[in-house]
């Protein structure tokens, strides 16, 4: 996948270099070209002097082949306005915005513009919305055999039930967040456009779980109540 990220500071840097480690093509934009020190000699990727909100540099970033960008700059404004032409006018479907102010914050996702807040893990936080196909564990028992993963929802499960993804014995949907705020109250949630789901998961199912968030209720049909429900 073509990634285009808008802010070379600690946080841009390091995730160009690891999205670059994991195979993905980089383009990194920032307003000066000192900021590309921080990259590592060699970097293969792209590294373009401009601005997130300029569609000239945007073009030259790559951002109509793009399947994500991250805005990871310093500033607020400058994050939100790249993250909303990145969406609306380049129709990239992952966009990511990093976002200081948590007052702001919690505006945006009200909008649909997935935010982070600024803390010590932002970059795995931004990964896992630029690649949301990718599970990641937020934790794992002393065993290893159970996993608490998160996992944006796909656009495949907007509008279906959601306790259609719980596979008796071995996956269930434990917590929605929602413009911002968790929710416990899943049983009967529809799911919407910017939800964030936990899921708690047996290390065996964590492959089947991902098939099945990948595909519908209605493609899965009676495989999606379980084993148990057979």
């Amino acid at each position: 996948m073509h990634i285009v990220v808008v802010g070379c500071g600690r946080v841009g840097s390091g995730l160009a270099v690891r999205l670059v480690d994991q195979g993905h093509s980089v383009a990194i934009v920032d307003k000066t070209a000192q900021a590309f020190r921080r990259l590592p000699a060699g970097w293969p990727g792209e590294a373009i002097v401009g601005s997130g909100f300029d569609r000239g540099d945007l073009d030259r970033a790559g951002a109509r082949n793009a399947g994500a960008l991250a805005a990871v700059t310093s500033g607020d404004n400058s994050n939100i306005l790249t993250a909303r032409i990145a969406r609306e006018n380049y129709g990239i479907g992952n966009v990511v915005a990093r976002i200081y102010d948590p007052r702001r914050a919690e505006i945006y996702q009200r909008l649909g513009i997935p935010t982070v807040a600024t803390v010590t893990w932002t970059i795995d936080r931004v990964m896992r919305r630029l690649l949301p196909e990718t599970m990641a564990g937020e934790w794992t028992d002393a065993t290893g055999a159970l996993l608490l993963v998160e996992r944006q929802l796909p656009d495949g499960w907007a509008g279906k039930r959601l306790m259609e993804l719980t596979m008796p014995g071995r996956a269930a949907l434990v917590a929605v967040t929602r413009a911002g705020a968790p929710r416990l109250d899943v049983s009967d949630l529809v799911g919407q456009e910017g939800d964030v789901l936990t899921l708690m998961v047996t290390k065996d199912a964590s492959h089947e779980l991902e098939r099945r968030l990948c595909g519908t209720p209605a493609a899965l049909g009676d495989d999606s109540r379980g084993p148990q429900a057979r």
